[in-house]
């Protein structure tokens, strides 16, 4: 009956459900917020708020992966839905803008620990094969779902409530995602074998810098980001102040990039019987470009269109999906497997730099220099990223790298970089390295929301 017949999973898969709602509400709330506070400064005010959670999900969430095996993971999941509730009830109080980056850098903090300690409980509870990766794959489509449905509830909120209610909606969701984690029965990990973050971190940074595959990887995180940001950053202030939008409007058109990602994210296993990974994330690459073209061109010509802004929107939203979702399985065929969860580390730390380059830009050159040159300097990162990646990405077969963890020995299997035909790494439910996949998972899975969340 797959991984719902398990009461646990059900309770926890609630839970996430509810708090993406809530912090979907929370992405639309936060940027009407910025505009009431700086009106055309609110990119800035965006850009910084997301700068902030940049550098703490790149320090905090590798630190939580590494540490979850040593804390009460029930215990430790509800203290930070209070404390999310807690800051979130806060925002609707917020007058100057120093208060929002304080609150929004403490509300981060708690869901970048958040994310990987709710990813590391879900092997322990379904230790069935077949069953976790359906898990695995519902979580992935729950974050995916939140940046097409949150903007949509909202919007309809909109046209009834003022929008700082919103927050209390996600206090509520993240109140009642801790009641059902209470519920839940969630063992505490065991200890996982001796080396420290700053050892797995690195250890996959230094595969990242040998392997074509992963390489490649490198290069088409900064063009999901740079086309990200633009979106997530300029949304509010273009809509409101360039297409004399409503509040209402800046929902929707947040949800017209979350319609493209989460069409096109169905549509990428099928693609994938088809085609190699390496095609399907270049082509995203390539339409992630040519979707900031598109803003920069839209911007230059100061004749402003709803449906050519939403077919832009539309655009990268559907560009990020198809260069997004097929990681995961580029990471597990480029790795041994006492490496998977240091590969996919270094890949969040790594993809998060990658926004962490695009914010300051999206939010502070837009501000400074105008919407053209800041999105012009974005599309030029983007096209970066789509002609660099095809280069880095070689094809043909590869030897897999072999080990890099401390005292790791095992024979590593050979494979190829495009196609990946060879019998992906064998991850047995409840080992370490199962627990420490599905960590790193989460952080994965994090990272590919981002490009449709502003917190």
């Amino acid at each position: 009956m797959g991984p719902f017949a398990n009461r646990d999973f059900r309770l926890l898969f609630s839970a996430q459900i509810v708090a993406l709602l809530g912090t979907g509400l929370t992405t639309v709330a936060l940027g009407l917020l910025a505009y009431e506070i700086a009106g055309s400064s609110a990119a800035v005010v965006l850009g910084t708020a997301l700068t902030i959670k940049m550098v703490l999900y790149v320090v905090i969430a590798p630190l939580a992966a590494a540490y979850v095996d040593r804390l009460p993971r029930r215990a430790f999941l509800v203290a930070l839905d209070v404390v999310r509730a807690g800051i979130v009830l806060a925002l609707p109080f917020v007058t100057e803008v120093w208060q929002i980056y304080v609150l929004i850098g403490t509300l981060q903090a708690a869901s970048a620990a958040f994310t990987p300690t709710f990813q590391a409980v879900i092997p322990d509870i379904i230790t069935d094969e077949r069953d976790y990766t359906t898990a695995l794959s519902a979580s992935q489509v729950a974050y995916t779902m939140e940046s097409l449905v949150s903007p949509v509830l909202a919007a309809l909120a909109l046209l009834l409530i003022d929008f700082d209610v919103l927050f209390l909606g996600t206090a509520v969701g993240f109140v009642v995602s801790a009641f059902l984690v209470l519920r839940a029965t969630v063992p505490d990990a065991r200890r996982a074998p001796a080396g420290g973050p700053a050892d797995r971190i690195l250890s996959g940074v230094r595969l990242f810098a040998r392997t074509p595959s992963l390489r490649g990887v490198f290069a088409v995180n900064f063009a999901v980001a740079a086309a990200g940001s633009i979106v997530v950053v300029n949304t509010v202030n273009y809509v409101r102040d360039r297409l004399g939008g409503s509040e209402s409007q800046v929902a929707w058109m947040l949800a017209a990039s979350g319609g493209g990602t989460l069409l096109v994210a169905l549509a990428v296993p099928r693609l994938l019987d088809r085609f190699s990974e390496r095609s399907v994330m270049l082509t995203g690459a390539v339409l992630l470009t040519v979707a900031a073209v598109g803003a920069v061109a839209m911007a230059a010509a100061d004749t402003p269109s709803w449906a050519l802004t939403a077919a832009v929107w539309f655009a990268s939203g559907a560009g990020s999906a198809m260069a997004i979702t097929p990681t995961g399985k580029v990471l597990r065929a480029a790795a041994a497997p006492s490496d998977v969860a240091a590969v996919f580390a270094a890949q969040f730390s790594l993809s998060h730099l990658a926004w962490l380059i695009a914010y300051p830009i999206a939010g502070w050159g837009a501000n400074r220099f105008g919407l053209v040159p800041a999105w012009a300097l974005l599309a030029g990162i983007a096209a970066a990223g789509a002609i660099l990646a095809p280069a880095l990405w070689r094809r043909g077969p590869v030897a897999l790298p072999a080990p890099t963890t401390a005292g790791a020995t095992v024979a590593a299997p050979s494979g190829t970089e495009d196609r990946t035909p060879e019998r992906e790494p064998d991850l047995v439910p409840g080992s370490p390295a199962w627990r420490h996949t599905a960590a790193a998972g989460g952080t994965l899975t994090e990272c590919q929301c981002t490009c449709g969340q502003a917190a």
